[in-house]
C-alpha cells in the first residue's frame, strides 16, 4: 500500500524566514510550489541531499486552513505525505481496516491525495498521495530524461550517480578499485 515517506511538511508563519534558513544554512535546492487561493496558503517542496525532502506550509491572509495550527506558535511539523502507487487500493484498505479518513482528492494524473486525522493515526496528521515524485522536484536533483544513471570520472576513480524510483537521485563515489570490481561483478550478472 505504501512505497515510502516522501516528505515531512513543516507550517511556519514567517515563510522569508524559513526558506532563507533551510536553503542558505543548510543547502535545500527549492522544486515545485504554489498557491492555493482557496485555501489560502502556499506550498513549496525541497530537496536536502540525496534523497530527502521536505514541504514548507505558510498561511496567505486571513482564513487560511494553517490558522488553528500556528495559532500559538511560529510553526512545526504539520504532516507527513507516504507515497502510494495506487490511492485507491490505499482508500479501500483503510475502509475495510476501518480506519477514517477524509479529503479524498482527484486532481487526475498529477496528484490523488487522502488524509488520516491524527486522532486516528497517533497524534500525526498522515496525508497518502499518488503521485510520480520527479514531477514536484527541481531538475538540479533529478535525473535528465529517460537516463536511470551516470558515470564521471573523479580524481580517484568515479562518481555513480543513479535516479531514484522515489525521484531525486543518489550518488556514490568509487575508487579505482571499486570500479574494476563493480564491472566483473556486472559482467558475472548478465
Amino acid at each position: 500500500m505504501i512505497l515510502r515517506i516522501d516528505h515531512v511538511a513543516l507550517a511556519v508563519q514567517d515563510y522569508k524566514k524559513a526558506f532563507e534558513f533551510f536553503t542558505r544554512l543548510f543547502g535545500a535546492i527549492p522544486g515545485a510550489y504554489a498557491e492555493d487561493g482557496s485555501m489560502k496558503y502556499l506550498w513549496q517542496i525541497c530537496s536536502l541531499g540525496d534523497l530527502s525532502r521536505f514541504e514548507l506550509l505558510t498561511p496567505t491572509g486571513p482564513g487560511s486552513f494553517l490558522d488553528g495550527f500556528l495559532r500559538d506558535r511560529q510553526g512545526g511539523v504539520h504532516h507527513i505525505t507516504m507515497q502510494t502507487p495506487d490511492i485507491h487500493r490505499a482508500r479501500r484498505t483503510l475502509e475495510e481496516n476501518g480506519i477514517p479518513y477524509f479529503g479524498f482528492n482527484d486532481y487526475g494524473p498529477v496528484w490523488k491525495e487522502l488524509f488520516i486525522h491524527p486522532r486516528d493515526a497517533f497524534g500525526v496528521l498522515i496525508q497518502i498521495a499518488e503521485f510520480q515524485p520527479d514531477d514536484w522536484l527541481s531538475p538540479q536533483v533529478r535525473m535528465p530524461g529517460a537516463k536511470r544513471w551516470s558515470v564521471e570520472k573523479s580524481d580517484s576513480g568515479a562518481q555513480l550517480t543513479f535516479g531514484n524510483p522515489g525521484g531525486g537521485t543518489v550518488t556514490i563515489e568509487l575508487s579505482a578499485d571499486e570500479v574494476e570490481s563493480l564491472i566483473e561483478d556486472l559482467k558475472n550478472t548478465i
